[in-house]
């Protein structure tokens, strides 16, 4: 695991959009925009269980990350590979504070029986831009 300096999480936890990659069953990658935060020790999004990105998850692990800072995007990006785990515990709390954070406004669910998903990236490898 790799640890991420000060600089990381504050770019990490400055409501910056990111991008993540998973891969496709046939090897391609698949990359959607997520709301993203850290610990200092960990990466985390939130997705629903039935996205792609989730499906791609559970099977390959993999997955790689950027963040960019929109008013300095060639000196302020971070780009991250590691490897994602699923946790369903505590996934709805943890949108709704991520939608708060984003927009102030507060989440809402596509239908009654979404189930979300909080995505747990360990880190492997980080790589400023």
């Amino acid at each position: 695991m790799v640890h991420l300096t000060p600089n990381q999480v504050r770019l990490i936890n400055g409501l910056h959009f990111a991008t993540v990659a998973t891969v496709m069953p046939d090897g391609s990658p698949e990359a959607t925009v997520v709301w993203i935060e850290t610990d200092g020790k960990y990466i985390y999004f939130n997705t629903a269980m039935h996205r792609l990105k989730a499906r791609n998850l559970q099977r390959n692990p993999r997955v790689a990350i950027t963040i960019m800072d929109p008013a300095q995007p060639y000196h302020d990006t971070l780009a991250v590979r590691g490897q994602a785990e699923l946790v369903m515990d505590g996934a709805d709390a943890h949108i709704e504070k991520l939608s708060r954070a984003y927009t102030g406004q507060p989440f809402r669910k596509l239908g009654a029986n979404e189930v979300r998903v909080i995505v747990k990236v360990t880190p492997e490898v980080v790589h400023v831009q």
